[in-house]
């Protein structure tokens, strides 16, 4: 008996909240976050600037890499004719190389990652600003982001958010060009 009295007194608490939401206009609308990251042109615009940053290093590791596989098939071809001397001298060589491409390859990672997060949090920055503009001009009560489990096409503003990217990313070019 005291489980449904709570029931009804829930049923009755619901209906009379749906028929306040009702009588109130609310505009909801939604940004897929992680599609924008993808699509936006500026997510191009900086993995091409990291690639361009980083290549230089990248190609530094993989010519070290060469060079230890170089010294490793010379101490692997030649071992039998070698004197001890020059072997440990190679040997100690080998150790000192994979130390070193060892170190450039975690500077590498670190300075890449952290040089990654900077860029993604200068975008995630940009595309808060354009969805609050956004949600401001076209009058939403609400935006909602990645944590939603359902939305419908008609709340869905995400082109619209990518729309504004291609525009800012458009009047970018010409200065970045200059």
């Amino acid at each position: 008996m005291k489980q449904s009295i709570t029931f009804i007194l829930c049923v009755i608490i619901m209906m009379s909240y749906g028929s306040v939401l009702h009588a109130v206009d609310i505009k909801i609308g939604f940004v897929d976050t992680t599609r924008v990251l993808k699509e936006a042109p500026q997510a191009d615009t900086a993995r091409q600037k990291l690639e361009s940053e980083f290549a230089p290093r990248d190609e530094k590791i993989v010519a070290m890499q060469n060079e230890l596989k170089k010294l490793d098939d010379r101490l692997n071809r030649d071992v039998a004719l070698m004197s001890s001397d020059t072997r440990n001298k190679l040997e100690r060589e080998l150790i000192s190389l994979k130390r070193d491409i060892k170190r450039a390859r975690e500077e590498f990672t670190e300075d890449f990652n952290i040089r990654r997060n900077e860029e993604l949090s200068r975008l995630q920055k940009l595309i808060f600003e354009i969805t609050v503009k956004l949600a401001e001009e076209d009058e939403y009560d609400v935006i909602l982001t990645d944590s939603v489990l359902y939305t419908s096409k008609r709340v869905d503003v995400t082109e619209a958010v990518l729309s504004r990217l291609r525009e800012i990313n458009k009047l970018e070019q010409p200065q970045s060009v200059q």
